[in-house]
C-alpha cells in the first residue's frame, strides 16, 4: 500500500440514488464495505450491497448537491483512465467485465445515478439542476467512484449507458483528453440481440424519445424493430460526428473474443496485463458477459430483412470504413 495513501471518511459510502424531499433535491448514500464493483451492471453491485446490515436499519443518508462536492473535494480518487461509449449488445459487458478483474482497477458498468442525473430535465424539470449544478454534480460522483479503497487502485473505467452517447458534449467537455472508447457492431446482429431480449433503448416510451429526436406522437406506434433501427441509426450517426472533430476517441468493433479488444486497449496505452491477468480474462471470456455462470455460445450470423435496415446498415459500414484509419492515426 503507497505511503501516501490514508483511510477517508466516506472510503465504504458511495453515492448511488437521487431523491426529493419537500422539493429538495437530495443525493442518498450506500455503505458498500469492502465490497469490489464486479457484478456485471452496477445494479447488481447496489441490490447486492443494499442487504449489509448498515442498510437494513431503517435509516438513511443523503446529502445535498454542495455537500455531495464537498466530499469529493476531500476523497483521494483515480481519475478516468477511459470512458466506455457503445451501442448495446456489441461486447460492452464483457469488455467492462475483464477490465475489472485486476484488483488495482476500478470499473462502473452502467452505475443509474449518473443516469439519473443526466435524464433529471426529463423526469422532475421542476427541480433539475441548472448545467453547472448537473456538471458539479457528475464530476463530484465520478470523483467519489473512483475513490482509492484499497490505496492500491491505479486506473478507472466506466462504461456508459448506451443512450449516453447523446450526452457525449457534456463528458467531453468535463474530461477534455480522456480517451472516448466507441464500441460498435453490426446492426442485423444488434436487433437479433433485442429480439430476444428487449434493452429499454428498444422499447418505445422507456428513454424519453426526446432524447432521441423522436416525436413522441409517432415512435409510440412503431414497431419495436424500426424503432431500435431507428434508435441505432442515431447511434451511428452520433458516433460518425464524434470521430469527425474528437482526435482522442476511439471506435472499437465488436469481437467474440474479449481478450482481442483488451489487447487493442493495451496497443493504445489504456491499460496492462500481467500473464496469470490475461489468463483469467481468457477463461472469463468464454461465459456469457452478463450471466457469468453460462458459457458463451455464438449467434449465427443472420440479416435482418426489410428497406428499413438499409440506412443503419449504410451509417455502420461508414463506421467500420473508418475504424481503420482511427486506429492507425491515434497508435
Amino acid at each position: 500500500m503507497p505511503n501516501e495513501f490514508r483511510e477517508q471518511p466516506l472510503t465504504n459510502w458511495i453515492p448511488y440514488q437521487i431523491s426529493v424531499a419537500e422539493e429538495q433535491l437530495l443525493f442518498r448514500w450506500l455503505y458498500v464495505g469492502t465490497h469490489r464493483f464486479a457484478e456485471p451492471f452496477f445494479e447488481e453491485t447496489i441490490s447486492h450491497c443494499k442487504s449489509h446490515p448498515v442498510n437494513s436499519t431503517g435509516w438513511h443518508s443523503a446529502t445535498t448537491l454542495d455537500s455531495l462536492i464537498q466530499a469529493a473535494q476531500e476523497c483521494i480518487s483515480v481519475p478516468p483512465t477511459a470512458f466506455i461509449f457503445h451501442i448495446s449488445r456489441c461486447g460492452s459487458t464483457l469488455l467492462s467485465q475483464l477490465l475489472g478483474l485486476p484488483e488495482r482497477h476500478i470499473t462502473l458498468s452502467e452505475m443509474p445515478l449518473l443516469d439519473q442525473i443526466l435524464r433529471l430535465p426529463y423526469r422532475e424539470p421542476a427541480i433539475a439542476l441548472s448545467s453547472e449544478e448537473r456538471d458539479a454534480a457528475l464530476k463530484a460522483v465520478i470523483r467519489l467512484m473512483g475513490s482509492q479503497r484499497t490505496g492500491r487502485e491505479t486506473r478507472f473505467f466506466i462504461k456508459l449507458d448506451s443512450w449516453h452517447l447523446l450526452f457525449y458534449d457534456i463528458f467531453r467537455r468535463l474530461y477534455p483528453t480522456v480517451p472516448f472508447i466507441l464500441l460498435f457492431r453490426s446492426p442485423d446482429a444488434v436487433i437479433r440481440s433485442h429480439q430476444k431480449r428487449r434493452g429499454m433503448q428498444a422499447v418505445p416510451g422507456l428513454i424519453e424519445p426526446e432524447l432521441f429526436g423522436f416525436d413522441p406522437a409517432v415512435s409510440q406506434y412503431m414497431n419495436l424493430d424500426h424503432y431500435t433501427a431507428a434508435v441505432l441509426e442515431r447511434y451511428f450517426q452520433t458516433m460518425l460526428a464524434i470521430r469527425e472533430v474528437d482526435e482522442h476517441v476511439y471506435p472499437l468493433p465488436y469481437q467474440d473474443n474479449g481478450v482481442a479488444m483488451l489487447e487493442q486497449l493495451t496497443t493504445m496505452g489504456m491499460m496492462e496485463a500481467s500473464p496469470a491477468e490475461l489468463a483469467a480474462m481468457a477463461q472469463r471470456s468464454m461465459y456469457h458477459s452478463k450471466y457469468p455462470d453460462q458459457p458463451f455460445q455464438q449467434d449465427v450470423p443472420q440479416d435482418i430483412p426489410g428497406l428499413y435496415m438499409e440506412m443503419v446498415r449504410h451509417l455502420y459500414e461508414q463506421l467500420t470504413d473508418q475504424k481503420e484509419v482511427a486506429f492507425s492515426a491515434n497508435q
